[in-house]
């Protein structure tokens, strides 16, 4: 699918003109920034095609927001999407460039990345590692990330002329005196070892995201890493969490070299950024264009297909925005996640009142069902007994399905016995409190509600514990709620043990009481 159409005469002349602008009226500063050494590392994960088209857009929302923050701060971790197309972008530049040299490195950067094919194969994951600085994107959070398998040493092929080793030995001396100090000072640190008249330069430096421990773990495993390209003039470690060099050559800047010019292959390589910078940002500009066209007529059929239902949903009390849910769970980041269920994955959310809620995303979404749907939460959240979970709405208008439940704090049955840790143990007074509270959920779901609801799916997960550890059965209503299409959901037979004894329990229960 070729996402780029305006017109190819209006698109190559604004390349054109952009190409002329950057070579005649920019003013390149007399710098390296350091856009030299390539190294990617791209993911084999692919974004299906239906995904392909919101992934792009996410992955070009946080470039935008990553380069408006490089030019401010010099890093960027940004976030932009929902579900299986959110897009996570980190960039960072060395910190003993000048932010002239930073903004450069980071435009080169952000071409060269899309060598990993996130527009035409939709790749889910890519690095590029220069000299000067880094960019990473990924459909995973992994800012905190110090480690992983796709960690790499590149060693340069020219060997070393000269005592190999003494000069073994400085390469060694160096990169311990850097993974020591880079830690205890802002997590950047430069500087050389001079050893029998053999000079060794060398940088380390940690992402933003990492800090503290991390970091040190981070240049440790670079330590022991890049030893091996030794007697190799050059070598470099590319960790998920820190970027480690050594050279032969004074590549780093100091008070001292930041002062005269550059030789004309440096100027050559700005002119170079600056115009695939130009480029890039033609490239970006389209593409969000399109999209953002795209996504306005979308919108458009499926607010006709919605018809009066959206009227009288904006009046309802159970209605919630989209936007309101997202921020409230810090845009469903892990540390949020609640669980994750058949159903869909709940998270922790703060209202902006100060409420505190469980937000469930749920795994289906289907605009044929979407009338059928709210009625039933409609329906469901008018049902009120102690020990059922209360459903207090939902959101129906964004690009998933949302449910939202008053918020148990003291977890599921499936945590204390899985004894997760800080939980304490359930003594047997409160296990046969939860039994009982249990069977009187399920006796009012099948005899004393409007609905007659069968649960059918009682687990250690469905049962809830509120602070004084009473028993709230939870997504009791979600056999209702699956689309109409989805039918083995309401027919196939379904339950544990757990749940076979507790309906048991409740129908006791119900000829006791009668």
């Amino acid at each position: 699918m070729n996402i780029l159409c305006p017109t190819s005469m209006s698109y190559s002349y604004s390349i054109f003109v952009l190409l002329i602008f950057s070579r005649f009226f920019v003013n390149p500063s007399l710098s390296d920034p350091r856009i030299t050494h390539p190294t990617f590392i791209c993911s084999n994960r692919t974004a299906s095609i239906p995904e392909r088209e919101s992934f792009i857009a996410n992955f070009v929302a946080t470039m935008l927001t990553a380069t408006r923050l490089v030019a401010t701060q010099r890093y960027a971790a940004v976030a932009n999407g929902t579900g299986n197309t959110t897009v996570y972008t980190f960039g960072e530049c060395m910190k003993d460039l000048s932010q002239t040299d930073c903004n450069l490195c980071f435009a080169r950067c952000k071409t060269l990345v899309q060598m990993c094919n996130p527009f035409s194969r939709g790749r889910r994951g890519g690095r590029l590692f220069l000299d000067g600085c880094y960019v990473r994107y990924d459909d995973y959070s992994f800012f905190n990330e110090t480690l992983d398998v796709q960690d790499t040493t590149v060693c340069e092929t020219q060997d070393f002329v000269g005592n190999h080793t003494v000069f073994a030995a400085n390469v060694k001396v160096l990169v311990r005196n850097l993974s020591v100090e880079a830690p205890k000072k802002d997590n950047f640190f430069v500087g050389f070892v001079n050893k029998g008249n053999i000079t060794v330069y060398g940088l380390a430096q940690c992402w933003e995201s990492v800090s503290g421990s991390a970091c040190e773990d981070c240049l440790a495993k670079a330590v022991s890493n890049i030893g091996s390209c030794t007697p190799k003039e050059e070598g470099r470690v590319l960790n998920a969490g820190c970027y480690m060099r050594y050279s032969t050559q004074n590549f780093y800047y100091n008070s001292s070299d930041l002062v005269g010019g550059h030789n004309h292959e440096n100027l050559s390589a700005i002119t170079l950024a600056v115009t695939t910078s130009a480029f890039a940002l033609v490239l970006i500009i389209t593409t969000v264009v399109f999209i953002a066209r795209k996504n306005v007529s979308r919108k458009r059929k499926g607010r006709k297909q919605l018809g009066g239902l959206l009227s009288s949903l904006y009046k309802s009390k159970l209605n919630f925005s989209y936007e309101s849910l997202e921020k409230a769970t810090n845009y469903f980041h892990n540390s949020n996640k609640l669980g994750q269920g058949g159903s869909g994955s709940v998270y922790k959310g703060i209202l902006p009142d100060g409420k505190v809620v469980a937000i469930k995303r749920l795994f289906f979404k289907n605009p044929q069902w979407v009338d059928d749907f709210f009625n039933e939460v409609n329906l469901i959240s008018g049902i009120n007994h102690k020990n059922l979970v209360k459903q207090l709405g939902c959101s129906i208008t964004g690009p998933e399905s949302l449910l939202v439940y008053e918020y148990v704090p003291n977890q599921s049955l499936h945590d204390h016995f899985s004894v997760k840790e800080n939980l304490r143990l359930l003594r047997w007074d409160v296990r046969f409190k939860i039994i009982l509270g249990t069977a009187e959920g399920l006796a009012y779901l099948h005899e004393e509600s409007n609905l007659r609801i069968i649960h059918r799916d009682i687990k250690l997960s469905n049962i809830l514990l509120d602070g004084d550890f009473e028993p709230k059965i939870a997504d009791f209503g979600l056999a209702r709620l699956f689309p109409g299409d989805k039918t083995h959901i309401s027919t196939e037979i379904a339950g544990t043990l757990f749940g076979i004894f507790m309906e048991w329990v409740s129908y006791v229960k119900l000829l006791i009481q009668s």
